[in-house]
Order: structure tokens, then C-alpha cells, then sequence
């Protein structure tokens, strides 16, 4: 072979490869499979969906490596602790063929840095770090930050990690309580003032992504008053954190002298938040009504769902969702695949209620928002089905919880109810 001939040959693999990348990164493909019931989801005209993995576990939140292997945090459960499961499609087919599973104990949040891999079960948070091309890692975790409080089993111990863009590693600590109360989720008891909890949890801890060996002191609070954060995430856009609130319970039991069983159904909201440093979002003192638009005093602290108060300082909602449906993770879209209104928006997990009567059980949902610098008009539901007609939370069929984007565009939900993984594609307007 010429020196010519080589070099026109490279011409053309290089060639050949653009092409191909072009291909698999921008709009929709012919190549993508689905199952012809989409999984069981409803979703708008041009989406499908293949179910890849089943009968996984409590599977949590979710974590897409740039070769596109998925992990799955799970969570420990009765059956028996949970772990990390690696999946990996060897043949094509988009199913996960390949399935492994690692890892001493279970948790909730889940990230993939560089050539790392962090989880975060309830109490610290490890690093697994990988060699080459390999699916498990190449030895056991370092440990980045232990100690974190999760002393209340129950009580909003999972932890949710995100990365910033100045190498900091932001972790969720949820409140170990519903407000914050002398005795804890027992009616007319009083809230606590100051709640003594807000020192080292309900709010957001940023530590350093890159040492080891750190424990909670060694962290910076980021941001306080929220009760609840499993939904978070950073907007690549700008570098800010956002987050969707679990919204507190049981305001007509606690306090049936001030809220009617339908109030309780209808509120609180669950409350969008641009999270920055040095703000108070209000939890416990505060809960947003959506109904009236406003944010009010927890009756605790001497509220009767239309005293405002100290809430009047608190930050209100970029936007609210409805009462209980509880949010567990978020997404901002920045594939290429989905169809253009799609670019830079916000899709967000909710895992579901329990009946509430007189309203049904709800929120079994994957919704979307577009999105720049905040959400651009309402929300809408964007996948629907998980819950397949029993709207509650012990005989839904599935609970939608994490969120995660592939390489392709293609977006993947978790479910902890039947431990199933689905993948979402745009295959266009004429399926």
C-alpha cells in the first residue's frame, strides 16, 4: 500500500466515523427498538420506550457513563441490602445483557465524575474509581465523607449527590422530622424555635469532590430550610442548583382544629427552588399553599394556613407542584435527539401518594418544563402509565425515581416498586 492509498484510507474511516457520530447524536434514529407497548408508558407522539432490565431491586437513582454502562443505586430493603448494579448492552439491541452487581450495602444517590463513580448511602458517601474500559471498578471505595446524620430510620435519611463546577461535591440532608415538633408527628405538638435540626440537617452540605477522609464538619452548609431534596441538580447552563422539595405531611391529623381533610390534600405544594447560598427557604416554620399562591406559617409555630409571619422573608417557589406527589430526581436535558423545545428543559421524577381523600392518590409521573434560567410556562406530564391504574403506594406497579441521560440522547427512569429500568427515545412524529 502507497503512502497515498494510507492515507486516503484514513480519510475515509475519519469520514466514515463523523458521519456515524452524526448519526447516533442527532435526531431521531431508525436503528432505536422499542417494545411495542412502550413498557407500559404513555408517552407524547414521536417517543417510545424499552423496558432493559426487570426485577432489579429498590432501584433508586441512576448514573450514565460516557460509553453508556448504567449504574443503579439500590436500596437496602427486607429482601436484604442493596448495592450498585452495573448494565451494560453488548449486542446492541439496547437491552442490558450484561448485568453486575457490587458493593456492601445500598443507597440512594449516585454520580459518575471523570473516571470515578460516587454513591452515597444513607450515612457517607464513596468513591469507586475504574481502570480503562472495565464495568466494575478495579478495587474497593475510598471513603470521600462519612458520619452523615441518618440516626432516624425512616426519616428522610437517603442522600442525594450532585457536582458542581468548581469541584465541590453538594449532598441532600434531610430533616428528621415533618416540622420540626417537641414530639415528633404527634398532634397539636408545637414546632421548636429555633429548630435545633437546621444545624446539621435539612438543607444542603458542599464538600470537596476531591479529598477523602472528610466528615460533616469539614463541610460547608449551602443552603438551609428544606426539608427534603432527593430532587436535585445542577443546570449546566448557568452552574446553578435547583431543587423540587418534599413538601411537608398530615396537616389535617396533626391539626384538625385548622385543616379540613380536603385541605390536606390540596396542600402543601411541592416547591421548585433555585438554591443559592445565604437564602431560607422556610422549612419548618413555612409550607407553600398553591391554591393561594402563597407561603404561610406552619401551625406549629402559630399558623392557621392564612397567617404569613416570618414566611414573608422566606424564598418563594419558582414554580409548585401539586400536594404529596413527591419529587426524587431531576434532569436538564441536553441531548440533542429529543426535538428542539426539549433543549436545556427539566424533567423531574415523581414517585407518587398515597389517597388523600376526598382525592385519589397521584403523581406517578415523569413531567417536563422548558426551561432558561428558570421554568418557561407550566409543566406538563410527560410519562405516564408507572402506576398502571392502582394509585397507590404499596399496589402501584411501578414508582418512577431516578433520571439519567445516555450518550445518545436516549433519557432512563428508574422504578423502586418492581425494580424495572426504561429507555426513552424519539424515534419522530410518524410513529
Amino acid at each position: 500500500m502507497t503512502e497515498v492509498q494510507r492515507l486516503a484510507g484514513l480519510v475515509m474511516a475519519l469520514g466514515a466515523l463523523i458521519l456515524s457520530a452524526c448519526h447516533d447524536s442527532a435526531g431521531p434514529s431508525p436503528a432505536v427498538v422499542c417494545d411495542p407497548d412502550d413498557g407500559g408508558l404513555t408517552l407524547p407522539p414521536g417517543f417510545c420506550a424499552m423496558v432493559l432490565a426487570k426485577g432489579l431491586g429498590p432501584a433508586r437513582h441512576l448514573a450514565v457513563r460516557p460509553n453508556g454502562d448504567l449504574y443503579v443505586a439500590l436500596n437496602n430493603s427486607s429482601a436484604g441490602p442493596g448495592g450498585i448494579i452495573a448494565l451494560r448492552d453488548t449486542d446492541g439491541d439496547g437491552r442490558a445483557d450484561l448485568q453486575e452487581r457490587f458493593g456492601p450495602t445500598g443507597g440512594n444517590g449516585i454520580a459518575w465524575q471523570e473516571s470515578s463513580l460516587f454513591f452515597a448511602p444513607d450515612d457517607r458517601v464513596l468513591r469507586y474509581d475504574f481502570s480503562g474500559n472495565a464495568l466494575l471498578p478495579s478495587g474497593a471505595p475510598v471513603t470521600v465523607v462519612s458520619g452523615l446524620p441518618a440516626n432516624v430510620p425512616g426519616e428522610h435519611d437517603r442522600k442525594t449527590i450532585v457536582f458542581d463546577h468548581a469541584a465541590g461535591l453538594l449532598v441532600n440532608i434531610g430533616s428528621p422530622s415533618d416540622a420540626c415538633q417537641e414530639l415528633n408527628r404527634i398532634p397539636l405538638s408545637p414546632g421548636i424555635l429555633p429548630c435545633p435540626q437546621l444545624a446539621t440537617r435539612a438543607g444542603v452540605w458542599r464538600f470537596s469532590a476531591m479529598a477523602t477522609g472528610q466528615t460533616q464538619s469539614d463541610g460547608t452548609r449551602f443552603a438551609t430550610e428544606l426539608r427534603n431534596m432527593n430532587a436535585l441538580a445542577l443546570d449546566p447552563a448557568d452552574g446553578v442548583l435547583y431543587g423540587v422539595q418534599n413538601g411537608r405531611d398530615l396537616l389535617s391529623l396533626y391539626w384538625p382544629n385548622l385543616y379540613s381533610l380536603q385541605q390536606h390534600a390540596l396542600v402543601p405544594a411541592e416547591e421548585l427552588f433555585r438554591i443559592e447560598p445565604a437564602k431560607r427557604y422556610g422549612w419548618p416554620y413555612c409550607y407553600f399553599d398553591g391554591i393561594t399562591n402563597q407561603k404561610v406559617l406552619n401551625p406549629e409555630y402559630g399558623g392557621d394556613g392564612v397567617v404569613i409571619g416570618m414566611c414573608q422573608d422566606r424564598e418563594r417557589p419558582l414554580t409548585a407542584y401539586p400536594a404529596h406527589w413527591a419529587p426524587l430526581s431531576m434532569l436538564f436535558y441536553t441531548g440533542v435527539q429529543f426535538p428542539e423545545e426539549y433543549a436545556g428543559g427539566l424533567f423531574i421524577a415523581f414517585h407518587g401518594s398515597q389517597p388523600a381523600p376526598p382525592a385519589p392518590g397521584a403523581g406517578f409521573v415523569v413531567t417536563f418544563v422548558p426551561w432558561h434560567n428558570g421554568p418557561l410556562g407550566a409543566y406538563r406530564v410527560f410519562a405516564d402509565g408507572f402506576a398502571g391504574g392502582t394509585f397507590t403506594v404499596a399496589g402501584a406497579a411501578h414508582r418512577p425515581v431516578g433520571l439519567a441521560q445516555g450518550p445518545k440522547g436516549e433519557i432512563y427512569i428508574s422504578d423502586d416498586q418492581a425494580g424495572w429500568i426504561w429507555r426513552v427515545s424519539y424515534v419522530g412524529a410518524g410513529r
